[in-house]
């Protein structure tokens, strides 16, 4: 990649630099001060090899477990999710930052933090999801977390959904198949948007709400209309909420900034085959377009009527809803980027087999430990691309390298493969702004150490800040600044132009 000369490259004045993190892999205290319970508390841990598992009790008293499938697990008819003695857990502990959070919080104030990305729990503030009532603790914790971050000088960007909805809403109204969702959710929303209206201004939806048509081309199985019925009904149903949850932070707060979140995944034809161009087109349009459209845009694109089609969904949608997805638009645009995939319609060509990636190996990249094409290119792409379609304020908040670290005899861990892969990506988006990309904040993906959202493992390690702790829990949960922690530091400091 050729690297934009530091004398010109330009961040804005006021750039959002920081990390982020989600409050089920980092939390911990699962069942601590009232919280009740979300799929991932039921969520085995897994490998790069083997898969996450769902465990459950079947109705007829036998444990038993299902793959995870990315969250959205189905487990047999009469069954109910449990805790099983004999299985590891490991976001009930994550790092423990629900413990840690003061500690934590001046760590990022140390590195010169402006944001701080984090996610409420949904279901420790109601614990089952449908009460009127919240829980006063849980409001308390997170009101602490903005306070501290205030105290440093550090905005907070709030997550409202980040993979966690309420077991009990999963079990006894179906999740997200149902309609009703919308309105607990909404709930949710007014009620931290009231509660923390003077700490928080940034806000995100659901995180990558896309994953659920991402995950049907990996899960679904060919030609299993159900599952695709299914899939696009439940994000019709956080589309609408997300709308009225937009709409409705800003009559609390008309100084609300209020973002969707796209799992965002650059695709490229493997070939110039016209077959492989078309289907690269058809990649983008369901896989990242259809959710990005719809919430920035307001409406259904023209190309939803072939997605529908192709599988015989027909979806519940109201006047109603219409209408408030017309009025409830983001007012920016915010996507995690990890890596690019290739599209081919070709039998025989070599694949990419690892963690949530698919498609034919690119020969032009090289690959992660988890299968993760390292492309920066393709993040300065998607930017343009994102900006030219919706021309909205944009952020990325969620970009890192989950590595295996190792730690001295001294203790210091010297992770330069870490700087080496942040390095080029900020070169990418300094091209992108030059270009006229309007990018306001980025915040790397675990700042500090936590859970794996795809494998469940600690050792798959994102962060500046080194947690002492292992994929079985055990460890003193200290927490030790790498090389990394130091060299992100003077890029904040210097607002991104000392890269070295």
């Amino acid at each position: 990649m050729k690297a934009v000369n530091t004398m010109t490259r330009q961040f804005p004045k006021n750039f959002l630099w920081g990390g982020a993190i989600a409050a089920n892999q980092a939390e911990g205290a699962w069942n601590e001060d009232g919280r009740g319970m979300a799929k991932t508390d039921v969520t085995t841990g897994g490998s790069v090899d083997s898969p996450r598992y769902v465990t459950y009790i079947d109705k007829d008293g036998n444990p038993g477990k299902a793959p995870a499938m990315g969250h959205n697990g189905v487990i047999p008819e009469g069954a109910h999710y449990a805790v099983l003695e004999d299985e590891y857990y490991p976001n009930h502990l994550g790092v423990d930052f629900y413990h840690h959070y003061k500690e934590d919080i001046a760590l990022l104030a140390e590195m010169g933090f402006k944001v701080f990305r984090l996610s409420i729990s949904w279901s420790r503030i109601f614990p089952n999801g449908d009460e009127k009532e919240p829980n006063q603790k849980g409001l308390d914790f997170y009101r602490r977390v903005f306070e501290e971050c205030h105290k440093h000088g550090i905005e907070s960007l709030v997550s409202i959904w980040h993979f966690d909805t309420p077991l009990y809403l999963e079990e006894h109204y179906g999740g997200w198949n149902n309609r009703k969702l919308i309105d607990f959710y909404v709930h949710y929303a007014e009620t931290i948007f009231k509660e923390y209206r003077d700490l928080v201004t940034y806000w995100l939806t659901f995180n990558e709400i896309n994953n659920t048509v991402m995950f049907l081309d990996m899960f679904g199985g060919q030609g299993d209309d159900k599952a695709f019925q299914e899939g696009y009904q439940q994000l019709h149903y956080q589309f609408v909420a997300s709308a009225r949850a937009v709409k409705l932070g800003h009559e609390i707060n008309p100084n609300f900034q209020i973002g969707n979140m796209i799992c965002g995944i650059t695709f490229y034809p493997a070939t110039c085959d016209p077959h492989d161009v078309l289907a690269n087109r058809h990649k983008w349009e369901q896989g990242i377009y259809y959710c990005g459209d719809v919430q920035v845009k307001g409406k259904y694109p023209t190309f939803s009527k072939r997605l529908w089609k192709e599988h015989d969904v027909h979806l519940d949608i109201t006047e109603q809803d219409e209408k408030d997805l017309a009025e409830g638009t983001v007012d920016m645009y915010t996507f995690s980027y990890y890596m690019s995939n290739n599209v081919t319609t070709h039998t025989g060509v070599e694949q990419v087999s690892g963690n949530f990636s698919t498609g034919a190996k690119n020969p032009y990249l090289t690959y992660s430990d988890w299968g993760w094409g390292l492309d920066p290119i393709g993040l300065q792409y998607y930017l343009e691309k994102m900006y030219d379609r919706y021309e909205l304020p944009m952020m990325v908040v969620e970009n890192g390298l989950g590595a295996f670290d190792t730690v001295e005899e001294d203790g210091s861990i010297h992770d330069q493969y870490r700087i080496d892969y942040y390095r080029p990506h900020i070169e990418a988006m300094a091209a992108a702004i030059e270009n006229g990309v309007d990018l306001r904040g980025y915040t790397t993906w675990g700042c500090i150490d936590l859970v794996s959202a795809g494998t469940g493992e600690i050792r798959k390690r994102y962060g500046f800040i080194y947690v002492d702790v292992d994929d079985k829990g055990q460890g003193s949960l200290e927490r030790t600044p790498k090389d990394s922690f130091y060299w992100y530091k003077k890029v904040i400091a210097s607002n991104g132009r000392d890269l070295d």
